[in-house]
Formats: C-alpha cells, structure tokens, sequence
C-alpha cells in the first residue's frame, strides 16, 4: 500500500495527482508524433488524453499488485504540467515496480525527467519498501536511456525483436536497481 502526502516537492518540480484542468497540457504532448515514436499508442487525440485524464485522476496510490501511480510533473516556476511520471507496483512477493515518464518535448533536456524520476525512486524504496525497480524502454530511445542511467539504474538486458509494435518489430532495454544500491548512492538508511 502506499499513499503518498502531495505534492511530492522537488528542487524545480511539485509531482501530484492529475485534475481536469491539465487536459490542454496533457493533450499537447500526447498528440505530438514525437512523444508517441517510442511508446505502444500513437498520437492521442483530444478525446483519447480526456479518457486517460479521466482513468489516471485517480492513480493516486497503491492498493493491490499492478496499481499505478501516475502523476502530473509540474514546473513550479511557471505552474505548467511538463509532463507525466509512473510508478507501478508490479509484484508484492517480489517488492518490485516499474518506473516510466513522458515529457513535453518543450522541457526535454533540462533535467527535469531525472529530478522527477529521482523523487519516484526515492518514493518506491524509502517509503513503499521496495526491493526493485526496473525501467523498461524502446532500444532506439537514447534520451530515455540516459536518464535511467543519470539515476544510476543498470543495464541489464537488450531483448532483441522482443515485440512487434506499431508494425515492426521492437527492442527492449530493461534497466534497473535495487534498494541497496539505492542506499549506496544516496546513504539512505533503512528503518
């Protein structure tokens, strides 16, 4: 279970829930073919990110395996939605969860991904006790993959032609890391 306090505070960035008043910066990024080129749906339209809006206002938490938290990355210096970061919990045994995001590519290479990203790992290891987190992305996505890697999250495996996505077939990089190496990179302390 985890119900986190919002808004998750970061050094540039507020991480909260979704409200229906970020339809029109959610939408100016769905729609773009850019932000869609790595991900399983294309360009959504209008009507298809007022339908997402409206199944991730309430991803606010976990209650069950395979909740997701999905939420808006604002920032505050100008109180625009930049885009999106998830955090899914994929197994209770196992303590493990999957990281994702999705930014307008207005705000692409000021480190926002990695500030976001950073306070959701902080998220799923200091306060939802998890063991693992991995991140999944494109093969072809180099932007992604660094950002991953600006976390300190390993490399683990290429899988190669894995999926047939969009009409060809996709590779996969699986990055990911543990709670341990978490602590070693920040000195958090376990309770």
């Amino acid at each position: 279970m985890l119900k986190p306090v919002y808004p998750i505070r970061t050094e540039r960035l507020d991480l909260r829930p979704f409200g229906d008043e970020d339809l029109a910066a959610l939408y100016a990024y769905q729609s773009l073919p850019e932000v869609a080129r790595f991900l399983y749906w294309e360009p959504r339209s209008l009507e298809e990110s007022r339908s997402f809006l409206r199944d991730k206002k309430a991803a606010t938490g976990w209650e069950r395996e395979g909740d997701w938290l999905v939420l808006a990355v604002v920032w505050r210096e100008r109180g625009e939605v930049i885009g999106e970061i998830n955090l899914q919990w994929s197994s209770r045994r196992d303590r493990s969860g999957e990281i994702g995001y999705i930014f307008n590519p207005a705000y692409y290479g000021k480190g926002f991904a990695t500030e976001a990203a950073r306070a959701v790992l902080r998220l799923a290891f200091e306060e939802a006790g998890l063991h693992r987190v991995v991140g999944r992305l494109d093969a072809r996505n180099d932007a992604s993959a660094r950002v991953l890697e600006r976390l300190g999250m390993r490399r683990e495996a290429l899988l190669l032609e894995n999926e047939f996505v969009k009409g060809e077939w996709a590779s996969e990089l699986v990055y990911a890391m543990l709670r341990r190496e978490w602590d070693e990179q920040t000195g958090a302390r376990r309770p």
